[in-house]
């Protein structure tokens, strides 16, 4: 039996990243005491990828606003990260680190890893302050991700990390009302 990656502490890792113009270097401790997504895609230079991570930028401003860093990793390399924010017009428009995985250790230990092709299968993992996997999504490779549905389940994450005893429901939105869960409540929905 295989045990669940959530409530699970990040690996430590180091990797150089593609960020702004510059290489930079990231780790787990670049993670820690905010919230953070780990967000796996195949390849640079293909097809569902840039819809994605263009997706993911331009909800970028909205994520920063709700105290999240964005991080995007694929198994190439941070140069190869440079030349296509350099060469693609969607691209071009991130802002948040591309780190580069080329050891796979990092796609490894979210166990996202597609070990016959030396690719990452579409990861997505929203890592709480302390460092602890709160959302863990994987696609197959043709199953594109949307960045929108991703800034609702981390506001209903932060929502539930708030408000001990609370539980949102199906669909929940801020604003609309949460569940406290207890026995008066079994039957009643």
């Amino acid at each position: 039996m295989t045990q669940s990656i959530i409530n699970s502490k990040i690996l430590p890792f180091n990797a150089t990243a593609y960020s702004n113009g510059d290489f930079v270097e990231v780790s787990e401790a670049d993670l820690a005491g905010k919230w953070a997504v780990v967000f796996f895609y195949p390849a640079d230079f293909t097809f569902v990828c840039p819809t994605e991570l263009g997706d993911m930028a331009d909800h970028y401003a909205q994520l920063q606003e709700m105290g999240v860093e964005v991080y995007s990793v694929s198994t190439d390399t941070h140069f190869t990260h440079k030349a296509w924010h350099d060469s693609s017009d969607t691209i071009n428009k991130i802002q948040y680190p591309m780190i580069g995985d080329p050891t796979g250790r990092i796609t490894r230990n979210f166990g996202v890893m597609i070990e016959e092709d030396g690719l990452a299968l579409r990861g997505t993992f929203v890592i709480n302050p302390e460092g602890e996997i709160k959302v863990a999504e994987v696609h197959d490779l043709g199953i594109g991700r949307s960045a929108k549905e991703l800034v609702r389940k981390i506001q209903a994450a932060q929502y539930v990390a708030a408000h001990d005893g609370e539980v949102c429901p199906a669909a929940w939105e801020p604003g609309l009302e949460t569940l406290a869960p207890s026995l008066d409540l079994i039957g009643k929905i």
